[in-house]
């Protein structure tokens, strides 16, 4: 197969096949992620050929985020049962399938159930909870850099093709846009099939880093089922305050992130004249800094202490969007909030996913991320209908934005409320 022979080819050189699964991970996340920020680009063009208003349009995006993370804690139960290339690929293929089945859609319950239950299922078995576990069982040296990647490889995603397409759209209609997404996710799942395999041991590999001597080990599967063994991960993380705060801040980071400026920005931009193809670009920019960004936020997660970290990632976030209004909205005063934003999208994954590890341990890690994460994603819920309401009732976005920045100074707050003396076991005696 072509992954035993990258994998000699590699050998041969020096590295290890650890790196070509960052790399494949990489593109599934990237493409998969293209699907959950499209939507934004389609807003207005569908509002002009069917009618729909920002309400219709925000409530399948809103049921989409839900979805997109209460996903994500199971999609982690079932790569431990079936292994993450098969998840990965079904994840794919069922994105795919909604988005060429909605070129011919009519009707908002039909954009409901493609865009929101359907991408919403898809997207989150491929979300941050895979690049956890193929950091976790691929590598045991860099794990922070490697989830840094991966986590940028999600909101870069969501960013760096709104240009390109919002220009297809443009010129050609946003059904082309779709086939053209649709491809890349074909891609994408091809990749996935040939190169990913779910553990070093399938390769009669060592994770990247390791240096025991003695006999390679396989795994002894759980007969817990996925969705028991998910269940009781929630029941027992959730007896502590550390969960809770970690999900109360997840909620903000989405509600400040995916659900409201990769959501609205767009038509925030055009109330002010703005045109769509510049609001994408800035979008596109921001998705370039996340990617710096996050990759240094994982190099400072191995580092310092993540509280400290996490403070300063939301306060810094609470005060771009509340001085947004304040840049009158010009090329250049969009373009500085775009590159300070960008730097700060998602850098709080890194810092959150190790302080999951700290207190709960690295077997179970994975799932309780899983459920912060769904904390993520409704908070993005939230934001993506409120923002819409605002829009709607109100006549101005703003509320949405300054609202946001509150909130992003309160998680600021909280985060420091953490302790740091137990040891990561007390949670697996719990």
């Amino acid at each position: 197969m072509l992954s035993e022979w990258l994998s000699n080819l590699l050998a041969r050189r020096g590295s290890h096949y650890a790196w070509a699964m960052i790399a494949v991970t990489f593109m599934a996340a990237l493409v998969s992620a293209a699907a959950v920020g499209a939507p934004g680009i389609f807003i207005v063009p569908m509002q002009m050929e069917f009618g729909w208003n920002t309400t219709d349009i925000s409530s399948a995006l809103s049921i989409r985020f839900v979805l997109f993370g209460l996903t994500a804690p199971f999609a982690a139960a079932l790569m431990s049962k079936y292994g993450p290339r098969n998840v990965t690929v079904v994840a794919i293929t069922l994105i795919m399938t909604c988005l060429l089945v909605s070129l011919n859609m009519t009707q908002v319950w039909q954009l409901i159930a493609l865009w929101g239950v359907g991408v919403g299922v898809g997207a989150g078995m491929t979300a941050l909870v895979l690049g956890a576990v193929v950091s976790s069982r691929w590598f045991d040296q860099r794990r922070g850099l490697v989830i840094g990647v991966l986590t940028a490889s999600n909101a870069t995603g969501q960013l760096v093709f709104m240009p390109l397409l919002a220009s297809v759209t443009e010129h050609y209609g946003w059904r082309w846009a779709l086939v053209l997404l649709s491809t890349l996710l074909a891609l994408a799942a091809f990749a996935v099939l040939m190169f990913m395999r779910d553990r070093p041991s399938d390769l009669g590999l060592r994770p990247y880093g390791d240096t025991n001597t003695g006999p390679i080990v396989e795994p002894v599967a759980s007969g817990e089922s996925v969705f028991m063994a998910t269940l009781h991960t929630l029941r027992d993380a959730s007896k502590t305050r550390v969960f809770w705060v970690l999900f109360a801040t997840f909620f903000i980071c989405g509600a400040s992130t995916a659900g409201l400026v990769q959501v609205h920005l767009i038509p925030l931009c055009g109330d002010f004249g703005i045109n769509q193809i510049q609001a994408s670009g800035l979008l596109a920019a921001m998705g370039v800094f996340d990617l710096i960004g996050t990759v240094l936020s994982g190099w400072l997660s191995d580092r310092y202490d993540s509280r400290h970290l996490l403070f300063w990632y939301y306060g810094l976030r609470g005060l771009s969007l509340i001085a947004l209004p304040y840049s009158d909205f010009t090329i250049f005063g969009l373009s500085v909030f775009a590159i300070f934003y960008g730097l700060d999208w998602i850098a709080p994954v890194p810092p959150t996913v190790r302080l999951a590890v700290n207190k709960f341990g690295p077997e179970r890690a994975g799932l309780v991320f899983g459920w912060v994460f769904a904390g993520h994603q409704i908070g993005a819920a939230v934001a993506a209908y409120g923002a819409g309401w605002s829009r709607v009732n109100l006549l101005s976005y703003l509320p949405a934005f300054f609202t946001a920045g509150v909130l992003c100074l309160f998680a600021a707050a909280i985060i420091m409320t953490i302790r740091q003396k137990k040891p990561a076991s007390e949670f697996a005696t719990a």
